[in-house]
């Protein structure tokens, strides 16, 4: 739950008398006549004073998506701060101050105790309220939701600089396991980059492979073929001498017999 005690920022705003209000037409029991006089004569350009436009919010963590809220509620600047401010906004307040619109996003917003759906119900209601369009990427809980889920690298990241622990207000046992986790990370670097360096010289070893494919087995069929050719040339060449050899031996065996 938000803090009801939030810094604010009342604007004098000179609005065109063209302008469009958000919400209905100004009741008379929520606002006195006098104010609704004051409000459309500085409107209008005719009145002692310009149309006084109320922003607030919890400025605690101030962010650029602030800096666009006031700005569509007054271009150039800040005109006052109210600190201090009611965490729901009574007639009372607006008439203290000479509110005439209160600008702000149309999120409903609950009150402190939870009873209330919308602080913003009444100067809807009342045809005072005026909406601010909200900066998409940017809000006070997402900051900090990116400070907790980042807090254990940003602690490492400090203790690796040589920040001690107490300079960053943790304890022994949880600088322990950070500085664990930090050697694990090392390692799993070391291994991811090896593997990185085998993955690129599959990649290249795959890249050659596929360029040279068809050269590479053309050849080496051809070297097969010459070499399937060479082999049977040997073994005729064989085969004639060992017949020859045979006919040689038979016939002086023939002849010796003769003889005989």
């Amino acid at each position: 739950m938000a803090d009801p005690k939030r810094k604010t920022a009342a604007e004098d705003h000179e609005v065109s008398a063209k302008a469009e209000l958000v919400g209905h037409k100004v009741d008379a029991e929520f606002e006195p006549e006098a104010n609704k006089k004051d409000a459309k004569q500085a409107e209008a350009g005719e009145g002692d004073r310009p149309v006084r436009v109320y922003a607030d919010g919890i400025y605690d963590l101030f962010h650029f998506g602030h800096a666009r809220s006031l700005e569509q509620a007054k271009k150039a600047w800040v005109d006052e701060v109210i600190p201090d401010a009611p965490w729901v906004i009574t007639q009372e307040f607006l008439d203290k101050h000479k509110i005439d619109y209160v600008a702000h996003d149309s999120l409903p917003y609950a009150d402190a105790s939870g009873a209330g759906k919308d602080v913003y119900e009444f100067v809807k209601a009342a045809g005072k309220f005026k909406e601010t369009k909200r900066t998409e990427g940017i809000s006070t809980s997402d900051l900090l939701m990116r400070i907790v889920k980042d807090y254990n690298q940003y602690v490492m990241r400090n203790l690796a600089r040589g920040y001690t622990r107490k300079e960053l207000g943790v304890s022994y046992m949880k600088e322990k396991r950070l500085r664990v986790n930090m050697e694990f990370e090392k390692l799993y670097d070391k291994v991811k980059e090896k593997q990185e360096k085998v993955g690129k010289k599959l990649s290249v070893l795959h890249d050659e492979w596929v360029e040279n494919a068809d050269r590479w087995v053309v050849g080496f069929l051809e070297k097969f073929e010459e070499g399937c050719h060479q082999m049977g040339t040997v073994i005729k060449e064989r085969i004639q001498e060992s017949l020859l050899k045979g006919q040689k031996e038979f016939s002086l065996l023939y002849y010796d017999e003769e003889e005989d």
